[in-house]
């Protein structure tokens, strides 16, 4: 099995040209969903192209995404959101993106089962969406703000130093 976050090192993961994944912790072979599966228990791995080395993992974890964003009822990424976060690929304060949704995630994790017991001490149980989404509202403002002071900033200091670039 893979070893746990922060644990030993990662199980290696070996990408072959079939598209194949092979777990060498279990020595045998797996797929994105069992991957999936991987990263919700806890276990760590890297993914590794088997013929030229190069690590694959980042790719590997967006077809993961892409593939769980295709299962009905399993949206987690909304249409605003991902237009917004294309927008920043290429421009300058792509740069702060993502260190700031790691610190927010972070952050939602960390709060999340206090989250969850206070909902169902408040409400039995029952998940009231508006809660969620006036969270999201706030860490969305929050964000924007956090940009436009960013943007000021850098905007300004173009101005003293006649720097264009």
């Amino acid at each position: 099995m893979a070893a746990k976050k922060g644990g030993d090192k990662p199980t290696v993961i070996k990408k072959y040209a079939n598209r194949r994944l092979y777990d060498t912790g279990r020595s045998s072979y797996v797929t994105l969903e069992d991957l999936c599966e991987m990263v919700k228990e806890g276990y760590d791995f890297v993914v590794y192209d088997a013929k030229s080395g190069e690590d694959l993992t980042r790719s590997v974890m967006t077809q993961i995404i892409a593939e769980q964003e295709g299962k009905e009822g399993q949206n987690l990424l909304p249409t605003n959101f991902m237009k917004q976060l294309i927008g920043f690929y290429g421009d300058n304060m792509g740069k702060l993106v993502p260190n700031y949704l790691e610190q927010s995630f972070a952050e939602f994790t960390k709060k999340q089962d206090e989250f969850r017991a206070q909902m169902n001490k408040n409400f039995g149980g029952i998940f009231p969406m508006s809660s969620l989404e006036e969270l999201s509202k706030q860490n969305m403002a929050m964000f924007e703000n956090a940009m436009k002071a960013f943007t000021a900033f850098t905007l300004n200091n173009k101005n003293k130093t006649g720097d264009d670039k």
